[in-house]
């Protein structure tokens, strides 16, 4: 974090509400704009010819760039960084045989440590500047994950990934161990810089009904963490959680039942809720989280973003590294876009961007900090080159709107649009 206020000139997009709710209104655009930085948040957002600039401030002029918030990429697995775009196959058998050989190598420091490097690299090539990932079972893939991203003095996210059946031996903890591993990781990484530890069962399959009683037991005892997890995302899943699960009326159930259920519970996928369901996520005020490349690549289902939102739902947005295809939360938000498309939602790009940056801080509870260009919030931006590339550039300059200008970036867009990044007040080198 620099000391120097800084000025960024350029466009500048920020939300004073929900688009879903709001509709476009929400947004507000200065085509002229000028962000104010000052000990790493944002001092004022407007007009560049309205700006009292301080007399020791650093100006940066990015033209005709557009600067708003950095991605926030609320569900993710770091650990299978390497092994994303494994072809062809279904969730089940996706963890089988890619997912679950890969995460049993993080027992081993060194390794988790290069991976975690590696992923922070190619997110922040991406414009993400906080996520919310699972580990492994081994605490040394938390200890990689939190120390990669405190020397980048980002705003992150994790848990340590507990299952004590389902998975292969190298893979399995117990009840216990899932507690003590979690709880000593929960106190020594919680809140400690820009950091965040979050209670993470996998998924009801991989976990005894025991060790769901022990993490939430935990979450009892720390309710102010996030917990994280899996819900609905196949039919095949839903079926097989039923199997194991007879007393249980639904998925939702099984976590419900052991103290697994709350306004800080984080549910990705969420794709095939049955109405008791989404009326009692709604009820808690439970996030739910949108990973359209990772429903798409595993064909998973569509996500009913649209219905979903409209019933009050708090919902992010997330690439699923690596069951999603892509690093790229325009990637990603290309895709819930064509997902909508086929469920007769059209999202307009005012919804897409809010997704990726406040609907997701919303989801993490993070909305207070991060997720948008307005005063008084950490500053991590995102600069984004609306004409990129040769493709992108001749459709942008035919928009007779800011969103005609935005979207052609959202659709077609990748690591050469992300033209600079702000982490906490400081501009990213290298």
């Amino acid at each position: 974090m620099t000391t120097t206020p800084q000025i960024l000139l350029g466009q500048t997009l920020g939300f004073t509400a929900n688009p879903f709710a709001d509709g476009v209104a929400a947004a507000q655009h200065h085509r002229h704009g000028a962000v104010l930085v000052e000990a790493g948040h944002v001092a004022w957002v407007g007009p560049a010819d309205q700006l009292q600039k301080p007399p020791n401030a650093q100006t940066t002029d990015y033209g005709d760039k557009l600067i708003m918030a950095g991605f926030v990429d609320a569900h993710l697995h770091y650990p299978q960084t390497a092994m994303i775009a494994s072809w062809g196959k279904r969730l089940i058998d996706w963890l089988n045989d890619y997912t679950f050989p890969e995460e049993a190598r993080f027992g081993d420091p060194a390794y988790a440590a290069t991976i975690a490097a590696r992923y922070f690299d190619l997110a922040q090539s991406h414009g993400t500047t906080t996520m919310c990932s699972y580990a492994t079972i081994h605490p040394e893939s938390v200890e990689a994950y939190f120390s990669e991203a405190q020397a980048r003095g980002l705003r992150a996210l994790a848990g340590k990934t507990c299952m004590d059946r389902n998975a292969i031996p190298a893979l399995q903890d117990s009840a216990q161990s899932a507690y003590d591993d979690s709880k000593a990781l929960l106190e020594k990484w919680h809140g400690v810089d820009r950091l965040g530890y979050v209670i993470t069962p996998r998924f009801s399959p991989t976990s005894t009904p025991e060790q769901l009683n022990a993490l939430g037991a935990l979450w009892a005892e720390h309710p102010d963490c996030l917990m994280q997890t899996h819900l609905s995302e196949q039919l095949e899943e839903i079926a097989w959680v039923k199997s194991l699960f007879p007393a249980a009326c639904d998925y939702l159930d099984t976590y419900e039942a052991h103290g697994l259920l709350g306004e800080n519970a984080v549910f990705g996928h969420a794709i095939h809720l049955e109405p008791r369901e989404k009326d009692r996520i709604r009820e808690v005020g439970a996030g739910l989280v949108h990973c359209p490349t990772s429903n798409t690549f595993i064909g998973s289902g569509i996500f009913d973003l649209a219905g979903l939102t409209a019933a009050g739902h708090r919902v992010g947005l997330a690439t699923d590294t690596g069951g999603g295809s892509s690093f790229s939360m325009l990637r990603t938000m290309a895709a819930a876009y064509e997902l909508g498309q086929l469920n007769g939602a059209a999202l307009h790009p005012a919804q897409l961007l809010w997704l990726a940056t406040q609907g997701s801080a919303q989801t993490l509870h993070l909305e207070s900090n991060i997720g948008n260009l307005a005063p008084g919030m950490e500053a991590d931006l995102v600069v984004l080159d609306l004409a990129s590339t040769p493709a992108i550039a001749q459709r942008a300059a035919r928009a007779e709107t800011v969103w005609e200008a935005i979207f052609p970036t959202i659709m077609m867009g990748d690591d050469r649009a992300i033209s600079d990044m702000w982490i906490g007040g400081a501009r990213r080198t290298g």
